[in-house]
């Protein structure tokens, strides 16, 4: 029973709404030898307690090109876009994956699969 309580003291703790951030849109652009990506998040940010804090960019066996950190909530900018520049990406790469990010859930386990221009 006391284990019980420590459960349900914990799940009490956690956001009521606590949810994965939404990528609406992602361009790749290439430029001078690196790529440009823009991606567009949508999230229920709430202020600082819970907010969309970044996005990456990863092949296909999950290894990591490029990050994109938000260091702030965006509680009246939804959907919200930044773009992140200078990213190298293998020359034999035709689609790359954009993950996202929150404050309280972490990584996302689901990607949106982009493919190169």
């Amino acid at each position: 029973m006391k284990q019980l309580s420590l459960i349900l003291a914990f799940v009490a703790a956690l956001p009521a709404f606590a949810d994965p951030a939404e990528i609406v849109r992602a361009e790749a652009t290439p430029q001078s030898g690196a790529w440009t990506f823009a991606v567009t998040l949508e999230h229920g940010d709430t202020g600082w307690d819970d907010y969309a804090d970044g996005w990456r960019v990863e092949n296909e066996d999950g290894t990591i090109l490029g990050t994109r950190t938000l260091y702030h909530p965006h509680v009246n900018e939804q959907p919200f876009t930044r773009s992140l520049h200078d990213v190298e990406i293998p020359s034999d790469l035709t689609e790359v994956y954009i993950r996202a990010s929150t404050n309280v859930t972490g990584w996302a386990e689901t990607r949106v699969e982009l493919t190169l221009p």
